[in-house]
């Protein structure tokens, strides 16, 4: 699909029909990244199923990376941060200040959703090992970017394993938190980065929510010699 257009009706098409149509329009921006060298990770949920398509389109492997949004208090939809399986966390704090959010919520709800990434991505993976990222090109990858909070914190946590180069692939974004990302990680690729950015499901036809089980079976057959078939889950 294209960019946001008006009809003859006077009505707006959003810019995907699916996910996987959007990790085919992201994996042509990502061409360049192709083959062995390089590791796609995708955010679940719904960013597994991007990066399952930009894997299969690149020849690269495929790997979780789970970020847990940090609710703030009485408004749990309201990010004051994120955190990642192994504690790497990104602190809004100019909200946190304006919310006069305590310390030991902060503290507490940090380990909380610290505890629940670190069983999202056993339960994701199986009996895998995590993907060996050191010296190679990690493309990070979600099914859109509105405040940034968990890629922020998933870039972090991904610096951490030593990769030659992060780069953060998103289909469609808020223009304010692309470039506030380029400060962090390596490179960030958006095809549609937007001013005026709405919710990320406004940009899709189907917006459907992800399952665990859909994110286990794109992680089975991510395995070595299966991504050449595609997943097989209409999303």
């Amino acid at each position: 699909m294209d960019v946001w257009r008006d009809n003859d009706a006077g009505e707006e098409w959003p810019l995907f029909h699916d996910r996987r149509e959007a990790g085919a329009v992201l994996a042509q921006h990502l061409a360049r990244f192709g083959g062995t060298g390089t590791v796609v990770l995708g955010i679940p949920r719904g960013g597994v199923v991007v990066a399952a398509e930009v894997a299969r389109r690149l020849g690269a492997p495929l790997d979780v990376l789970v970020a847990r949004k940090l609710g703030a208090p009485f408004a749990a939809e309201l990010a004051i941060g994120a955190v990642t399986a192994n504690g790497v966390r990104f602190l809004n704090q100019a909200l946190i200040d304006q919310l006069a959010v305590p310390d030991p919520y902060v503290a507490a709800v940090t380990e909380a959703q610290r505890a629940e990434a670190q069983q999202r991505e056993l339960r994701f993976r199986a009996s895998r090992h995590p993907v060996a990222v050191r010296g190679r090109t990690a493309i990070l990858v979600d099914d859109g970017l509105a405040t940034g909070a968990t890629v922020r914190a998933a870039v972090r946590s991904l610096r951490g394993r030593q990769p030659a180069r992060i780069v953060v692939a998103v289909p469609v974004g808020s223009g304010p938190s692309c470039t506030a990302l380029r400060t962090e990680a390596d490179e960030v690729v958006c095809p549609f980065e937007l001013a005026d950015f709405e919710a990320v499901e406004r940009y899709y036809v189907d917006f459907r929510k992800t399952t665990d089980d859909e994110v286990q079976e794109l992680m089975a057959l991510a395995r070595p010699g299966s991504l050449s078939a595609g997943p097989s889950l209409h999303r």
